[in-house]
């Protein structure tokens, strides 16, 4: 089902689809933009996102503040943009396993299925517009499904755009609070708010979202999951295998993916007050994306890990569409 919304003076296209996971059962939800009157379609105005390791790509791409979310942004700049959510996550199909206690199972829906959705929905999208390659977009844990899938693909990659990615990081980390991470856990949204002001200096703190913007953030990422509306008000569950990825992979100095491998231009956007990829750790990936035609370096001031929801969130949005427009060939 599609309709037509208004933005910056532009009709778009609004879609909510559907795409078979590798497993039958799965059925990935889709955030599908663009602009009404584009007609034909190309590797470089094509883009498929892919969210963090705890919130979907509802919650972090398209809550409209100011009446504009990113998604809106890449698709009235003329892009034709596809969001999905990771089988657990948003809309897609939660495993029958999130139904139940998260001690009775392992952890769910880790990188490995995270790689093998985004790569069902690119292929979906390559098939839909008869095209060969396209654009990918991930930030955090998306970064690493993102890098991962493209290091693996590069024939079908374009371009690659990367938001504050996981790295190798032997320091604890906010997301993982010990112990038997269960099958999957619960997320209080609204009580978020204090670690997230919490990595920027005191002073600054007031200034970091604008007034409403939380709220705003907060109703529509609990509206992410309807189940947890009639059994756990104001949580949502989120897969913990992201979690146990942390353990099996970077805390311990071992690498999900090579970035040697990636061999298409890169970005690479991180805020300077990120206290969970610190600039350190976001600079090693930098210096390990070595074959990248040419790769690029932004780093956003006074800005957390979710920069992209943030007051200064235009310089990362203006700075990702000028990655993806920018037809550049090292001399």
């Amino acid at each position: 089902m599609s309709t037509v919304r208004t933005i910056k003076g532009i009709e778009l296209i609004d879609e909510a689809l559907y795409v078979p996971a590798q497993r039958p059962d799965i059925q990935l939800h889709v955030r599908h933009r663009r602009p009404a009157a584009m007609t034909t379609f190309s590797p470089q105005r094509t883009i498929v996102l892919v969210h963090g390791a705890t919130y979907s790509s509802g919650s972090l791409y398209d809550v409209p503040f100011n009446g504009i979310s990113f998604l809106d942004y890449l698709a009235a700049a003329g892009y034709d943009v596809y969001a999905l959510d990771v089988r657990g996550y948003g809309r897609s199909t939660r495993p029958p396993e999130m139904d139940q206690p998260a001690g009775q199972h392992p952890p769910l829906a880790g990188t490995d299925d995270g790689v093998a959705d985004l790569g069902s929905v690119v292929d979906f999208v390559l098939k839909r517009r008869h095209l060969e390659q396209l654009n990918i977009f991930g930030m955090s844990w998306g970064g690493t499904v993102a890098a991962a899938w493209t290091s693996r693909n590069n024939a079908r990659v374009h371009k690659l755009a990367l938001v504050a990615p996981q790295w190798l990081n032997d320091q604890p980390t906010r997301i993982d609070s010990g112990g038997d991470p269960g099958a999957w856990r619960l997320i209080a949204v609204r009580e978020t708010l204090n670690g997230w002001l919490s990595a920027a200096p005191e002073h600054a703190r007031d200034r970091l979202i604008p007034a409403g913007w939380f709220d705003q953030w907060a109703d529509a990422t609990l509206a992410e999951d309807p189940w947890s509306q009639s059994h756990t008000p104001g949580k949502i569950r989120a897969v913990s295998g992201p979690i146990q990825d942390i353990r099996d992979y970077w805390r311990v100095g071992r690498k999900y993916y090579q970035p040697a491998d990636i061999r298409v231009p890169v970005l690479l956007v991180h805020g300077e007050w990120d206290i969970d990829v610190p600039l350190a750790i976001a600079r090693a990936l930098f210096s390990e994306l070595e074959n990248a035609p040419w790769r690029q370096w932004l780093e956003i001031g006074e800005s957390t890990h979710m920069l992209l929801l943030e007051r200064h969130r235009m310089l990362a949005w203006n700075a990702i569409r000028d990655f993806y427009d920018r037809d550049y060939h090292p001399e």
